[in-house]
């Protein structure tokens, strides 16, 4: 209740590594509790989002939040040690991804690689489409002479239907995470921030879908839905190519937010994207019979 969120939206706001995840609207979205570190005056801001089990204080991450950590500009890893030093001590068990502008050799904590993939758009269409494997210039045509159709701002109730099964079954959200998400794209679409896409078939049935959230000329792919039949029919494939010849030639980034798991990774690499790593921590302060239960 402390903090200034005007302040704290203008730190986001201007921040060289800002992500749309740091504003406090999306932190009272997607955050069971959150609170902060700020440096001086919203200098540099750090999100602390936590809950409570079994009467212990833990930071986590939370659900369709690829990362935060340490925002502000002329950060070093001084200040990303100080900031992490300051975390208070009741939080006793840290599971937590920071961003890539705070990936440091620190002092007194170890970090771990995580990976991101990203795709600049401000190049012609053509340009970009050189640099697609085969294999995704085949799944594109596919799904084009298969007489798909695709439309956007389509119901985002629809495209969490899809999404739910997968994000589930890799992440085990809840119906009230997808509820939260669903409000939260409301709030973004409405200040033209938001807006979701959907590869239908000749039946008018959805394939696939996603919903794409826009900040600091960072297109997120969130949401993400396939249909059993339109894995085999390159439906993904085709909606990743509308939206990137949509907004082609724009000063934008698209960020696939990232995967660790191989098949995923080689997938968005496939578009031409590069890699951006981004360090993820865990700290783990429970007592010794937690500790066990932990494991």
């Amino acid at each position: 209740e402390q903090i200034d969120k005007k302040k704290w939206d203008d730190c986001i706001n201007t921040a060289g590594n800002g992500l749309i995840y740091a504003y406090a609207d999306y932190l009272d979205a997607m955050s069971k509790h959150w609170d902060a570190l700020v440096l001086d005056d919203y200098k540099a801001v750090m999100p602390l989002t936590y809950n409570k089990k079994y009467g212990v204080y833990y930071l986590y991450q939370p659900p369709f939040t690829a990362s935060l950590g340490v925002f502000g500009n002329g950060l070093s890893a001084d200040i990303i040690d100080e900031f992490l030093n300051s975390i208070p001590e009741k939080f006793r068990y840290w599971d937590i991804y920071l961003n890539h502008g705070n990936y440091f050799q620190l002092k007194r904590f170890n970090l771990y690689e995580r990976m991101n993939y990203i795709l600049t758009l401000n190049n012609s269409y053509e340009n970009i489409y050189v640099h697609f494997r085969d294999n995704i210039k085949r799944n594109i045509k596919k799904c084009e002479q298969a007489g798909t159709v695709i439309k956007k701002n389509i119901p985002v109730k629809d495209v969490i239907a899809l999404s739910r099964e997968r994000s589930q079954a890799i992440a085990g959200y809840t119906e009230k995470d997808f509820v939260n998400v669903s409000q939260l794209y409301e709030i973004l679409h409405a200040r033209q921030k938001a807006i979701t896409y959907g590869i239908y078939n000749s039946s008018n049935r959805l394939m696939a879908s996603a919903a794409f959230f826009f900040s600091h000329k960072r297109a997120y792919y969130i949401l993400v839905g396939n249909d059993p039949d339109g894995k085999t029919m390159g439906a993904s494939h085709a909606l990743i190519n509308a939206f990137i010849k949509d907004h082609a030639a724009q000063d934008l980034m698209l960020d696939f937010e990232g995967s660790d798991v191989p098949s995923l990774a080689f997938f968005y690499s496939s578009f031409g994207s590069s890699e951006e790593r981004y360090p993820g921590l865990k700290m783990n302060r429970l007592p010794f019979w937690m500790k066990l239960f932990k494991k």
